[in-house]
């Protein structure tokens, strides 16, 4: 899997991908990972990628003409056999679940495209084939959206986390009402620690009753009874 990320930030990204799974993920070369600077593909003397708002207002715009040759830039490093899925990450798109992860996972390349300063113009919409939101709430740009797909996007390949499998983490499983279901509940020694103790169905033994009891104490993320 190729992650081609446009942004004005690359420097963002050295710590959170250059850790742990994903360092051992880049490092077996089943993830790639490539940074694009936005402002290279300026041709301002100044290497302006924004601009103000038509008819005015707050903040500066993302132009189109530079979000549009960063794109063909990317495209245009690659055979006539690949394909890449363009995703713009901003609040206006589709948000951001398990299902659409496992869905990327079986992509060949993504290009993420970080947002910044006030917004896009409007007409970079049509440039991209998707446009993804981590959430309802505010960021400083897409920065922290591209890391969060590459993330969950990666574990999801076969390799990646060697002996451990993803099948049994949160939101890899449904309730019947299809609901994801979260993780069931996780001890380690101390057996007690301030009278709290671990179940004693996990210190039995008994395999088969300790699958059983993992199962019905799986919950999904809406249910806050304990």
């Amino acid at each position: 899997m190729k992650f081609d990320i446009v942004t004005l930030f690359p420097q963002m990204f050295d710590g959170p991908l250059s850790e742990s799974i994903i360092k051992r993920a880049q490092e077996k070369k089943l993830v790639e990972i490539v940074f694009h600077q936005l402002r290279d593909y300026s041709e301002d003397k100044h290497h302006n990628v924004d601009d103000t708002p038509c008819g005015g207002g707050k903040g500066m715009v993302l132009r189109v003409d530079v979000v549009d040759k960063a794109i063909n830039s990317v495209e245009s490093r690659k055979s006539k056999v690949e394909s890449a899925r363009k995703i713009l990450l901003s609040p206006k798109g589709r948000t951001y679940n398990q299902d659409i992860a496992k869905e990327l996972s079986a992509l060949d390349n993504i290009i993420l495209i970080c947002g910044h300063y006030e917004g896009f113009d409007e007409r970079i919409y049509d440039l991209v084939d998707d446009v993804i939101s981590i959430g309802d709430y505010v960021l400083t740009g897409g920065e922290i959206p591209a890391m969060t797909i590459v993330d969950s996007v990666s574990r999801l390949i076969p390799g990646v986390l060697s002996e451990d499998s993803p099948e049994s983490e949160s939101f890899m499983e449904k309730d019947k009402e299809g609901n994801y279901l979260l993780e069931y509940p996780q001890y380690t020694r101390p057996v007690e620690y301030k009278g709290n103790k671990v179940p004693n169905i996990l210190m039995s033994g008994n395999h088969a009753e300790i699958e059983k009891w993992r199962r019905e104490h799986m919950k999904n993320k809406n249910d806050q009874s304990k």
